[in-house]
């Protein structure tokens, strides 16, 4: 079983009144590479 790294619950994001994120959990195990991508590729 692997190391758990990096853990989070319930992530919100707002920039003014655009709510870029709502409510992400998100669990990184050790050795893992993770990226987060909008639509539009940006990151």
């Amino acid at each position: 079983m692997k190391e758990v790294q990096i853990e989070v619950s319930g992530v919100v994001k707002h920039f003014k009144e655009v709510k870029a994120v709502n409510g992400i959990d998100l669990t990184i195990l050790k050795g893992e590479f993770v990226a987060l991508l909008g639509p539009n590729g940006a990151g």
